[in-house]
């Protein structure tokens, strides 16, 4: 089992954001994970938010082993093509340590107040698909074309390729079976989903037969959950072995209350 540890990136100054990347390298998780909004998405009032895309340029500057990521990247905030070259630039700026990871975006009060377009669900998956499309063709392709509905690419080249061949894993934020999981199924590396592993196991084998019907091998596909750092020793060991049981093979650790000593607890206990 692979472990990720959320620093978040919300209503805390950025020095603590790099203290705990840093602690997460140190200690031996595989990833680093933030979230894409621009504002706090919990607590009362204004907060600090910082941008999660040059968050994870500016974090690996100052981590040397650990992964980095956000959950998700929502494709409403910039065209693809943008977006490409941003996981380029965060792929070699890492040296290869970048993992894409995409969603349809979901969080419309930030839209609304900002004046960022918030199309209604199907559109807005619609072009989601067309996006995931764009990406893998712009990370791997010169002279890339693709003509959709919603976006438009034309005789397209991006340079340099990825550090990562043939590109950074794809992660798919999903759980809806009838669009977003078939496209997961269609063109991911990693599914990440939130919930119990009574609810998203059955989920998991669904995820399968969408691949299979797709052409794909299933186990191309890892199974990514979540994990919370706040139960007792021995039921988090329960836990983390009923995932694994499931076939899930990387879990999201969010950080938790208890702060930096409880993590490095969970280190010696669990990423020995």
């Amino acid at each position: 089992m692979r472990f990720g540890l959320d620093v978040a990136a919300q209503r805390m100054p950025f020095s603590e954001v790099v203290a705990r990347a840093q602690l997460a390298d140190q200690v031996g998780f595989d990833g680093v994970w933030g979230f894409d909004h621009f504002q706090p998405m919990y607590g009362e009032g204004p907060g600090e938010c910082f941008e999660g895309n040059t968050t994870l340029a500016a974090l690996s500057g100052v981590t040397s082993k650990v992964r980095l990521g956000l959950l998700v990247t929502g494709m409403t905030y910039r065209h693809p093509g943008v977006f490409a070259a941003e996981a380029i630039t965060i792929d070699h700026a890492s040296n290869g340590r970048y993992e894409l990871s995409y969603g349809a975006a979901w969080f419309d009060k930030e839209h609304h107040e900002l004046g960022i377009p918030f199309p209604g669900l199907k559109d807005r998956i619609d072009a989601f698909e067309e996006a995931v499309q764009i990406i893998r063709g712009l990370l791997t392709t010169d002279g890339f074309t693709f003509e959709g509905k919603h976006f438009q690419v034309r005789d397209a080249t991006l340079h340099p390729r990825p550090v990562q061949d043939p590109h950074p894993p794809i992660w798919i934020g999903a759980s809806g079976e009838k669009r977003t999981m078939p496209i997961t199924a269609r063109y991911a590396d990693v599914w990440h989903c939130f919930g119990p592993v009574k609810h998203l196991a059955p989920k998991s084998e669904r995820l399968s037969g969408m691949a299979e019907a797709a052409g794909r091998d299933p186990s191309e596909i890892t199974r990514a959950a979540s994990l919370s750092l706040e139960d007792d020793w021995d039921e988090m060991r329960s836990t983390v072995d009923a995932w694994s049981d499931a076939g899930f093979g990387y879990l999201v650790c969010g950080w938790p209350p208890q702060g930096a000593d409880r993590v490095k607890e969970f280190a010696d206990r669990f990423l020995a």
